[in-house]
């Protein structure tokens, strides 16, 4: 009876994991040019880091995969890495508390349960953490590096949308929203409920209008933030740093030609977020996304340290890779007429001697079957060894080749 793979998980086949290779490769060069040091948390961590004063949402927590670590009569619940960001953050206040400013990279796989079947219950992340860094500063940065990688993968246009969860907080805050409404409105905005706005009390007809011109604040426009501030109520003036802090970022973006989207409702996943969010599009695809923090790091036990990070999930940019800007290793099969242990022998030889040379070889098994190698080298059966190259495209061979005429052949076609 044939066995299934589990509902939800994927096999990666051979092109899948060259295009996950190249993402890699991209992803750490530019976090390494960049300063970034790599780090990877343990793929087990306790329940107790994620329920911690609300680092994930009931509904996130609904879907963790957890399970008992049991010792003797005692033990702990323990769940399946579901976020990256929480565990980098412990990660921090346990091993790196003394050091200002920590600019961190990890390449990990994360799990969360998905009822259908019809989405995958592990994806891999590409993410990076800036922990001290300030604010928008750091915010700048973390969005030109995560441009810099797409670009070198070769995925554009990138659209980015920005938004501002702490303004969000604090405008239900000033609205004299009550506590226990306060998460299930922030929750819709942020999923793009724009409707919230119309139901919430307008004590004024001033906030009243501004909470118009804020609800179809949606698109390219610094001028149309200017207007906003311009008309912002005196009872919201909090608000002020943190439309001062888009402005910013929208500059930034402006200056280096990258497309962009202020949407005050773009920021549906970012439940310990407090301030600049960001997501990456191509298309209407959601590559990643990002923000800031600030609060997380106390809320793990540590101090009250800034912070800032994104993700890629890097299953998602699989299909939008070229396939010709993949790689793929010219392999050379080695072979032999003699089926004796002298010619087994030989071609072992052989082999050993062409990955010196740093080329990459496969041995033939005796099946005859098909083979997708480059090169095909034939040991041929005479008193003085020599070889047959058989080119693996169009099928011409050259015979009688001794062994550094062949190295010369392999090296000129590689």
């Amino acid at each position: 009876m044939k066995i299934p793979r589990c509902k939800g998980a994927r096999d990666h086949m051979p092109e899948d994991m060259r295009k996950y290779r190249r993402i890699k490769q991209a992803f750490r060069s530019s976090c390494e040019s960049w300063g970034y040091d790599e780090i990877r948390t343990p793929t087990m961590e306790y329940m107790h880091l994620f329920t911690s004063a609300g680092t994930l949402t009931p509904e996130m927590l609904s879907r963790v995969y957890s399970f008992l670590d049991w010792d003797g009569w005692s033990g702990e619940r323990v769940v399946l890495r579901p976020d990256g960001t929480i565990p980098v953050a412990r990660l921090y206040v346990e091993n790196m508390a003394d050091k200002p400013l920590a600019r961190l990279y990890y390449i990990e796989n994360m799990f969360s349960f998905e009822g259908t079947g019809q989405e995958s219950r592990e994806r891999w992340q590409c993410g990076v953490e800036l922990i001290g860094g300030a604010e928008p500063q750091g915010d700048a940065e973390l969005i030109m590096l995560a441009i810099e990688i797409l670009n070198k993968l070769n995925i554009a246009p990138i659209n980015v949308k920005i938004s501002h969860v702490g303004m969000s907080k604090e405008l239900l805050e000033n609205l004299g929203v009550r506590d226990h409404e306060k998460e299930e409105l922030l929750r819709r905005i942020l999923a793009g409920d724009t409707s919230v706005f119309e139901q919430i009390e307008k004590p004024s007809p001033d906030i009243a209008r501004f909470l118009k011109l804020l609800r179809n604040l949606q698109g390219k426009s610094l001028g149309s933030l200017a207007n906003l501030k311009s008309i912002l109520p005196k009872e919201l003036n909090s608000l002020s740093p943190y439309m001062e802090d888009l402005a910013q970022i929208a500059e930034l973006l402006d200056s280096i030609g990258q497309d962009y989207q202020i949407d005050f409702t773009a920021g549906e996943g970012f439940e310990y977020y407090t301030g600049m969010v960001y997501q990456f599009y191509y298309n209407d695809v959601l590559l990643g996304n990002g923000g800031r923090y600030d609060e997380l790091i106390p809320l793990v036990g540590g101090s009250n340290v800034p912070a800032s990070g994104f993700a890629i999930v890097a299953d998602r940019l699989l299909p939008l890779l070229d396939e010709e800007s993949i790689p793929v290793v010219d392999r050379v099969l080695i072979t032999s007429k003699a089926g004796n242990d002298e010619g087994i022998n030989k071609k072992f030889e052989v082999a050993a001697l062409l990955r010196d040379k740093n080329f990459a070889i496969e041995i033939d098994m005796g099946t005859k079957c098909a083979t997708n190698c480059r090169w095909i080298v034939t040991l041929e059966e005479e008193e003085e060894l020599t070889f047959t190259l058989t080119d693996g495209k169009n099928g011409k061979s050259v015979s009688g080749l001794s062994i550094d005429q062949l190295l010369l052949k392999l090296e000129g076609e590689s």
